[in-house]
């Protein structure tokens, strides 16, 4: 049953459901508003089918003007993109075509229509600083950008885009979502949990520092957002911050694998390609403003599994952990209805 407080613009399209952010928002707003939500994925990525999930390409614009002229979609949420840093450093073509090109196509179809959309975009559109002092209270969104990735030279270009040809929409710069992906292999907790499932060292940086959040807080956002007349842009990263080391003692220690497996280094070791951002903390203080309300949990909710040492993972005082309670309590918020 949908929120009576909550007037969304219906029908929706979510857009990019092979990744985390818009896997997890297309089963929870297909829940919530059954019939009125429709996804899209790349059309060569045959095995995500099911209902209410169509095949075409971002950039395909015919593909998604018919799209639009079957279901006269009322909003969007763009979460289409190529995430992949490695995969666009060495293609730069394919990340542009597929973060940018996509936005294009989009945009063409819905600049001038009465369309709501609701973009997301990444802390990695800053290089980060050296430091994880507690006094710095992470990037605002006046802040100067400076990717050193191209995958974040493609989501500035994309910023710019959305500022340009449609100022009425909102733009959301999240850091790492964390949920299940279609996959099992698109999203920080999956990459992570299969290497030590699969008894595979994984190498973790302790100078690449993120405001990880819950999917489950993602989507109520955006359905807050979707909902509003806000437009601009507006940082969305949790309201605690941690190293990819310690995300990795968190899934290491909460799913009960080996602490042996988890290894660390400073970014600066991992090679040139691809080049690694510092600390891109999110400042999120003015989208909780323009809520009237905090919109996320901190990652992990429970204290208990926040890392204090270096060796915090090795410690597991009588609870040994499993992949089931990693599955209730980092995949899922357990705040969540």
């Amino acid at each position: 049953m949908a929120d009576a407080t909550i007037s969304l613009p219906l029908p929706l399209l979510v857009t990019g459901v092979a990744g985390v952010v818009g896997y997890n928002a297309l089963a929870y707003f297909q829940k919530k508003y059954p019939g009125q939500v429709i996804g899209i994925r790349q059309e060569d990525n045959w095995p995500l089918s099911g209902p209410g999930i169509e095949a075409c390409n971002a950039e395909d614009r015919a593909g998604l003007a018919k799209l639009f002229d079957r279901y006269q979609f009322r909003s969007v949420l763009n979460c289409a993109g190529n995430c992949a840093l490695r995969s666009c450093e060495l293609d730069s073509r394919l990340a542009w075509r597929t973060n940018v090109e996509g936005l294009v196509s989009l945009l063409s179809i819905i600049a001038e229509e009465s369309v709501r959309l609701v973009h997301t975009s990444i802390d990695l559109v800053f290089a980060g600083l050296d430091s994880n002092s507690s006094d710095w209270l992470g990037y605002r969104e006046q802040d100067a950008v400076n990717p050193v990735t191209v995958y974040g030279k493609t989501m500035v270009a994309a910023e710019r885009l959305i500022a340009d040809w449609m100022p009425q929409a909102c733009v959301l710069r999240i850091s790492l979502p964390m949920g299940i992906s279609f996959n099992g292999h698109a999203g920080a907790i999956d990459w992570i949990q299969s290497r030590f499932k699969n008894g595979r060292p994984a190498t973790l940086y302790y100078d690449e520092v993120r405001t990880p959040t819950y999917a489950d807080c993602l989507n109520r956002l955006y359905e807050q957002v979707l909902s509003r007349k806000i437009s601009g842009l507006f940082h969305a990263g949790g309201p605690r911050r941690l190293s990819l080391y310690e995300i990795a003692q968190v899934i290491n220690r909460v799913g009960g694998y080996d602490p042996d497996l988890l290894m660390g280094c400073p970014r600066l070791e991992a090679g040139p390609i691809p080049p690694r951002a510092g600390n891109v903390s999110l400042d999120s203080s003015q989208l909780a403003r323009q809520l009237g309300f905090q919109p996320f949990d901190p990652w992990p909710l429970d204290e208990s599994w926040v890392p204090t040492h270096p060796r915090w993972h090795h410690d597991r005082n009588g609870n040994p952990g499993s992949p089931e309670l990693l599955a209730e309590v980092l995949c899922n918020n357990p705040r969540a209805d």
